[in-house]
């Protein structure tokens, strides 16, 4: 029998509690998402504090108003995210059932359409407070691994977004029939990459490691040179990913 681990035991709710007929549960996909936004945010509140950081020394705009900025950029990565989701994986299912649209607390979001949204949720923000959109798109790419890691962390832990069959010792058993769905497989060996992992550390940890050198190299100084090393980082990375990933 070949060798492969074990799904771990863990649950897709951190806690619930049941109150006045309903239960309710934190989960630590949502938990992925606030930890993400709040780590961005004090980060990116930090960098506006630090005039010498940016071009002429001057930063794009006042630390105050980064609580502005999370407000646009957390609408703009539920709408953005759910939305991608229901257009992209099942819009035969969300037009026969639209009031299933809302419910973004079931799970269901896109990285395309988050991504989508808070470029739009940026440039909005931009427009409105008259902010030069280079520069606070390099704060925000300088974050954005932080969120990524988090993110590819709990689609594994609900075990979800799992990659292909594979005979290597760190192959994973996934839990499900989907998942368990493998030619030539007894349901409950079939091994799979574990993608997720291999998306948190790519997108996540390397490239936010790399995007901390160029920080650290003095990078906000050029405007647009983070932003550029995390889209050609992050399209290598996932470039690399697609050949191991599959749902």
């Amino acid at each position: 029998m070949q060798a492969a681990i074990a799904f771990p035991d863990i649950s897709s709710d951190i806690f619930s509690v049941d109150l006045f007929g309903m239960t309710f549960a934190l989960r630590w996909y949502a938990l992925a998402y606030l930890a993400g936004l709040i780590a961005g945010w004090k980060i990116i509140q930090g960098l506006m504090r630090s005039a010498a950081l940016w071009p002429g020394d001057q930063a794009p705009m006042s630390a105050a108003r980064t609580e502005d900025l999370l407000t646009y950029i957390v609408l703009g990565v539920i709408l953005g995210g759910r939305l991608g989701f229901v257009l992209f994986y099942q819009p035969g299912y969300y037009l026969q059932n639209p009031a299933e649209i809302v419910k973004v607390w079931e799970g269901g979001m896109s990285f395309h359409g988050g991504f989508a949204g808070v470029v739009a949720a940026g440039l909005l923000f931009c427009w409105w407070s008259g902010v030069r959109p280079l520069p606070l798109s390099d704060a925000m790419a300088l974050v954005a691994p932080i969120g990524l890691l988090l993110g590819r962390l709990a689609n594994f832990i609900n075990a979800e977004l799992w990659g292909r069959p594979t005979t290597m010792p760190w192959g994973v058993i996934f839990p499900g029939e989907a998942a368990q769905t493998c030619a030539g497989y007894v349901p409950g060996t079939c091994a799979r990459h574990p993608s997720q992992l291999y998306e948190a550390g790519l997108e996540g940890l390397a490239l936010g490691l790399v995007l901390l050198w160029l920080f650290r190299r003095g990078a906000l100084k050029h405007p647009g040179r983070i932003t550029g090393a995390f889209l050609v980082g992050y399209g290598l990375a996932r470039f690399v990913v697609e050949f191991f990933r599959q749902a």
